[in-house]
């Protein structure tokens, strides 16, 4: 099968939606993830070339087993779908914001990408991306960088689920490296985007970010696996 296929979830708005664009330009036939399939088949219709409507509510293992039963083979999976409830910090939370979080930002991205993996193991050069935060960084977290003030505990629960995420970068990065697959995490900074108010108001431009994500996604088979990346290309600190 020579024609090129990717997956985005989350694709119907923000950085997905980029994604899902700048692959469509690539060349890739797109399937589009959406919880909505209205929005979905307009961001779709909006995006042209392959861009193909994918009806995905990540969260809803029905939902993903459906959809994982549409797509035969796979090139590229975009985990992109996430949430950020609150900027609240840990004692001012409560454990369902963190049960909410964790259900989109990591369960989700387990289920959906098991589900892919037979698609996935289909293809010659398997690539998995995933969508994290600068602010997941321990390191960054705990010493100065340049996205926030160190010593600043906002944002808990959608932090340190992404650095969950993170660590399932990585597992998935050891366990499918002898298959050819090629698993890695971005830090796409701060864009405009609806998933808080602190991003819609001061967030760079989401194409951007897209551009960071795509370059994982193409990745050579010599690239590497495993790894946690800036949206510049530059290695981030766990």
């Amino acid at each position: 099968m020579n024609e090129r296929t990717a997956l985005v979830t989350g694709a119907n708005k923000g950085i997905g939606r980029h994604i899902a664009a700048q692959l469509a330009a690539e060349g890739f036939t797109v399937y589009v993830g959406s919880r909505d399939a209205g929005r979905g088949q307009r961001a779709a219709e909006e995006i042209g070339g392959g861009a193909r409507l994918l009806v995905l509510d990540v969260t809803d293992p029905d939902s993903v087993a459906e959809a994982a039963a549409q797509v035969e083979h796979l090139d590229v999976l975009v985990n992109n779908a996430g949430i950020s409830p609150s900027l609240a910090p840990p004692a001012e939370s409560g454990a369902e914001e963190f049960r909410r979080t964790y259900e989109t930002n990591v369960f989700a991205v387990l289920e959906v990408t098991n589900a892919f993996l037979p698609a996935l193991r289909r293809s010659a050069h398997p690539r998995i991306v995933n969508i994290s935060s600068g602010t997941a960084s321990l390191t960054w977290s705990t010493s100065p960088n340049p996205q926030f003030t160190p010593g600043h505990g906002g944002g808990a629960a959608y932090r340190s689920s992404k650095t969950a995420l993170n660590a399932l970068t990585v597992f998935y990065g050891q366990t499918l490296a002898e298959e050819g697959f090629k698993v890695n995490a971005l830090a796409p900074g701060l864009r405009a985007t609806e998933l808080n108010p602190r991003a819609a108001a001061t967030g760079g431009d989401p194409a951007e970010a897209a551009r960071g994500a795509v370059r994982l996604a193409l990745l050579p088979d010599a690239g590497p696996t495993g790894g946690f990346f800036s949206w510049d290309g530059t290695p981030v600190p766990w």
